[in-house]
C-alpha cells in the first residue's frame, strides 16, 4: 500500500488534524468556559511552533471578546525569508468547507427544492444513474452514509502525484465518475464512512437546482451573510491572493524536507474542500451557524443528527452529523469540522451553547511517521502542543490538557 494510499482517500484523515485521535471521543460534561485569557492563548501558539510548526494561527470568538494571534513564520526557507506569521493570512481550510456546502444544501431543503431524504438520482441521473441514484439520499451524501468510495487516493496513489497534479484543472463530473467503480465503503445508509466525492455530489446538486455554479450560491447565501468577507473559492487559480504561509507538506517522511505546496490548482478539491479563509472568518461562520443566521431552527436540528463513526472493531469512536463532526473535549462538546489540504490543516468550530467559537490554521501536515504495522505515530512535541493549541481555544486556560483527543473525519 502506498503512503498516500493509507489516507483512505480523505482530504484530512491524517496529519496535523489527526492528533485529535480517541480518548476524548468518549465524552465528558460541560464545565462551560472561562472568558478568554489572550496571553494564555498566545503561549500556546508559540508553544507550538517551538515545538515544530513553522506556523500557526487562531481566531476565538467568546461573546463580544474576540482574540485573533500567530506565531512562528511564513516561510522557513533561509534567515531572509523568516518573516513573523500573521493572525490575519488566508489559508486553505480544505474539509471545513463541506458544514458551508451542507449548510447551503439545508437552506434549498428549507425552500422545498430539494427532498432531504429523496433519492440523488431524482436530481443527478446522469452523475449518479440507475439502482445507486435511487437508494443513496441527499441525506446520505451529506452524513456520508452512501457507501460511495473516496476518489482521493485514486487521483494521488503516490507521492509524486501531488506534485504531478499541482496545476492540472480537474472536473468533478469526471471525478465522481472516476470514484462510483471503486469497491464500496457499505450498502447505502449502511454505516459512516468518509468520502470526498460525496461533497462532490452535493456541489453538482446544488449547481443543478440553483442554475448557477455551486459556488456562487454558496457565496451568496451562506460566505456574505455570515460575515466572511476575505473568504473565497479559487476556483482555477493557483495562488492565494492575499498574505499567507506556505504549505509545508512532509507525507510521513517520502518529503524530506517537507515540500511547498502553497502554489496549487484546487480544482479536485471542489466542494469537498477548495475554499479559502482567514480564521476570524470561519470562527464568523460558526457563530451565524449556531446563532440561527444561516438555517433555521428545524434544518439546524438535522444538521445536528447525528450517525455514530465505529471503529473495525464496532466500537463507537465519535460522531457525525450533516457536515458537522462533534468533538468531546474537557469543557464540553465542538460542533464543527477539521480539514486539510496538502501543507494546511485548520480545525474549527463552536461549542454546544453557541458561547464561544474557534478556528485554528497551521502549515505543516502529516509530519509524523507510520508505523510498520499501517498505523501513525504521534509526533512527541508538535501533537501534544497543538492539542493544547484546541484545548485553550475551547475550554479556556484553566482547563488542563488532555492526554490525547477526540478522533477527526478529514
Amino acid at each position: 500500500m502506498t503512503t498516500v494510499a493509507r489516507m483512505r482517500g480523505n482530504l484530512a484523515r491524517i496529519g496535523v488534524a489527526a492528533v485529535l485521535a480517541t480518548a476524548l471521543s468518549t465524552g465528558v460534561a460541560s464545565a462551560g468556559q472561562p472568558a478568554l485569557d489572550p496571553v494564555a492563548l498566545q503561549a500556546s501558539l508559540t508553544k507550538l511552533h517551538e515545538a515544530g510548526m513553522p506556523a500557526v494561527y487562531a481566531a476565538v470568538r467568546d461573546g463580544k471578546q474576540h482574540w485573533q494571534g500567530a506565531a512562528g513564520v511564513s516561510e522557513v526557507d533561509t534567515e531572509d525569508t523568516r518573516v513573523p506569521a500573521r493572525a490575519n493570512f488566508e489559508h486553505r481550510i480544505g474539509s471545513v468547507t463541506k458544514p458551508m456546502i451542507a449548510t447551503a444544501v439545508l437552506q434549498l431543503v428549507a425552500a422545498k427544492k430539494i427532498a432531504l431524504d429523496g433519492p440523488i438520482g431524482d436530481y443527478l441521473p446522469e452523475n449518479v444513474p440507475g439502482d445507486l441514484g435511487r437508494r443513496v439520499s441527499v441525506r446520505m451524501l451529506l452524513n456520508h452514509t452512501s457507501g460511495i468510495a473516496d476518489f482521493v487516493a485514486a487521483l494521488f496513489p503516490k507521492p509524486e502525484d501531488i506534485e504531478a497534479n499541482r496545476l492540472r484543472d480537474f472536473d468533478s463530473a469526471s471525478l465522481v465518475r472516476t470514484a462510483l467503480p471503486l469497491p464500496p465503503t457499505g450498502a447505502p445508509g449502511e454505516r459512516w464512512s468518509y468520502s470526498n466525492t460525496n461533497y462532490l455530489i452535493l456541489g453538482l446538486l446544488l449547481t443543478k437546482v440553483t442554475k448557477a455554479d455551486f459556488r456562487e450560491y454558496v457565496e451568496r447565501n451562506v460566505l456574505r451573510p455570515a460575515g466572511m468577507e476575505r473568504t473565497y473559492f479559487p476556483r482555477k487559480e493557483t495562488k492565494i491572493r492575499g498574505p499567507h504561509a506556505k504549505a509545508y507538506e512532509e507525507l510521513y517522511g517520502a518529503f524530506v524536507p517537507p515540500k511547498d505546496f502553497s502554489v496549487y490548482k484546487m480544482t479536485w478539491a471542489d466542494a469537498a474542500g477548495e475554499i479559502i479563509a482567514p480564521m476570524a472568518d470561519v470562527v464568523a461562520f460558526h457563530k451565524a451557524l449556531q446563532s440561527g443566521k444561516l438555517l433555521a431552527p428545524a434544518q439546524l436540528a438535522e444538521m445536528k443528527r447525528t450517525v455514530p463513526i465505529l471503529a473495525p472493531n464496532g466500537t463507537k469512536v465519535g460522531e457525525y452529523g450533516l457536515g458537522l463532526n462533534v468533538y468531546a473535549l474537557p469543557c464540553g462538546r465542538i460542533w464543527g469540522h477539521d480539514g486539510a489540504v496538502w501543507g494546511m490543516g485548520t480545525f474549527s468550530g463552536s461549542t454546544e451553547d453557541g458561547g464561544r467559537q474557534l478556528s485554528v490554521g497551521t502549515n505543516l501536515m502529516k509530519y509524523q511517521r507510520i508505523g510498520s504495522d499501517g498505523t501513525l505515530k504521534p509526533h512527541p512535541t508538535i501533537d501534544p502542543a497543538y492539542l493544547d493549541v484546541i484545548t485553550k481555544a475551547a475550554c479556556g486556560s484553566s482547563t488542563p490538557s488532555p492526554a490525547s483527543a477526540p478522533r477527526t473525519t478529514g
